[in-house]
């Protein structure tokens, strides 16, 4: 069964061969489908499966498509996180004892989606919690690379990339506070957008068994993820907009234009080391090689600048701030035996473990302060955009790893060209963007011995179509997702 010349299309494409009768969406449905019944016993990407209404839904918009109506998505097979509720499935974000839970309403981004025409297959799978960039957890089993399936494909969006990557339909929907929509793009070579901060509504993006009711919760945010970056704009429009629930207004927000619609006229400051962890040589090669090129292109490339804020700062309060938004879900027994342990931590610790463990028992006071620390460094930013269009960096310092399920993840180790580190603190480099609230894209680079490798591109806040576009202009001239060789018959 070797795929079709629609399994690693892009929504254009598709909704070209749509218009123009070349497919009917029951046959794009059925495509992806195909490769999810052939392919997923080894990758282990789409958890719950929703075949039927799938079909049904692909029925339904090919009926749509020959009375002339259009939509954005119509059509489009596309795959979800299993994190959102979708109205008749599960959502158990990896939590054995929710595992019959099921969803009695879809999430607001659901409703867009479907609203848009979006063909829905299924849902993706996550580690527990959403806390992981390993995707497993005892109720799905483990997802696996589609570059190499002893690797992980990132998390906690890691089933979503690893979907997209092995071609089951153009489109996923993810989440991010520590990187997670953006590292499992980078380990599985595709693309995916972190909005600004609070754009896109997250209600029904929701812990199984809490009310799904609107509300930011700090520092996470929901976005697309796809194959191309004309697709993430495309999707991050459908999902986009405030969430009528507060006011019974449904209205769109009015993003600016990208700054430019030529690559020679972006102003780049391109980072490729952090002061807390050093880039690994196959990160650090592709940084150099996408910096000669723009340079050639006539992009203004810069190296350093005074303006930029202190990573360090940066990392240190994203730590904190982290950790106790998400040690308010701890037991309590895990949460008084961090407290026993932040008690005995030396005053001269300024380890970024001691500073995770010092968040998790974070007071309120200090929250307040580290806010204003904060409210900073969201400033000096706002005046680095001045100067600059994007911010290009590294999303993690090393390609996809093997995976490792040892707990707690405290105690795990990455290994960077031969040096041992510790396992979160990888969190520095998705923390540059998350912490102020900005919006980044992550893009592919190509492959470094057989494995992806990529950049996020940072923006100024709200500003989230520049990203999206330098994205699309780098990729038009120098290339993107390439389909994993595993998979791309």
């Amino acid at each position: 069964m070797p795929s079709s010349p629609w399994s690693f299309a892009t929504v254009t494409d598709l909704t070209k061969a749509l218009t123009t009768k070349q497919v009917s969406a029951f046959e794009l449905a059925q495509d992806a489908i195909g490769r999810i019944e052939r392919y997923d016993g080894e990758v282990n990407a789409v958890c719950v499966r929703d075949f039927d209404r799938a079909l049904q839904s692909a029925r339904t918009a090919d009926q749509a498509l020959a009375r002339g109506e259009q939509q954005p998505l119509l059509g489009i097979p596309m795959t979800v996180k299993e994190s959102f509720n979708v109205a008749g499935l599960p959502t158990t974000w990896g939590f054995v004892d929710q595992k019959d839970f099921v969803a009695e309403h879809d999430a607001l981004a659901i409703e867009r989606v479907k609203a848009a025409g979006g063909v829905i297959l299924g849902k993706t799978n996550v580690p527990v919690a959403l806390a992981d960039w390993q995707s497993y957890n005892e109720i799905y089993g483990t997802t696996n690379n589609p570059f190499d399936l002893s690797r992980t494909p990132g998390g906690s969006s890691g089933g979503s990339s690893a979907a997209l990557a092995a071609g089951y339909g153009a489109l996923s929907l993810g989440s991010d506070i520590g990187g997670s929509l953006r590292v499992p793009a980078f380990h599985c070579g595709v693309y995916a957008h972190k909005p600004t901060f609070a754009l896109c509504p997250a209600r029904g993006h929701t812990p199984p068994g809490l009310p799904p009711l609107p509300s930011n919760r700090d520092l996470s945010v929901i976005g697309p993820m796809a194959r191309s970056a004309a697709d993430l704009a495309l999707l991050l429009d459908v999902i986009a907009g405030p969430d009528p629930t507060f006011d019974g207004i449904a209205y769109r927000l009015d993003l600016p234009p990208a700054r430019h619609t030529a690559l020679k006229d972006y102003r780049v400051l391109l980072l490729d080391q952090h002061p807390l962890l050093p880039t690994g040589k196959a990160v650090g090669g592709a940084l150099e090689t996408l910096a000669a090129n723009l340079a050639k292109a006539g992009v203004s490339v810069t190296r350093s600048s005074p303006l930029l804020p202190d990573l360090t700062e940066t990392t240190r309060v994203y730590m904190r701030m982290l950790l106790s938004f998400l040690a308010a879900g701890f037991a309590p027994d895990l949460y008084a035996g961090a407290q026993a342990m932040a008690a005995g931590l030396d005053a001269k610790d300024d380890s970024l473990a001691a500073e995770r463990l010092r968040g998790i028992v974070l007071s309120h006071r200090d929250w307040v302060i580290a806010d204003s620390r904060r409210t900073g460094l969201r400033a000096q930013w706002h005046a680095l955009f001045k100067s600059f269009d994007a911010v290009i960096c590294p999303v993690m310092p090393t390609p996809a790893y093997v995976q490792d399920h040892h707990e707690p993840q405290e105690e795990r180790r990455i290994d960077i060209d031969g040096q041992s580190h510790p396992y979160v603190d990888q969190l520095v480099w998705p923390g540059i963007a998350t912490l102020p609230g900005l919006p980044s894209t992550a893009i592919p680079l190509g492959l470094a011995d057989g494995l992806p490798v990529g950049v996020q591109i940072v923006g100024p806040w709200l500003e989230d179509r520049t990203p999206l576009k330098l994205a699309e202009l780098i990729e038009r001239e120098f290339g993107g997702f390439t389909p994993p060789p595993l998979f791309a018959d």
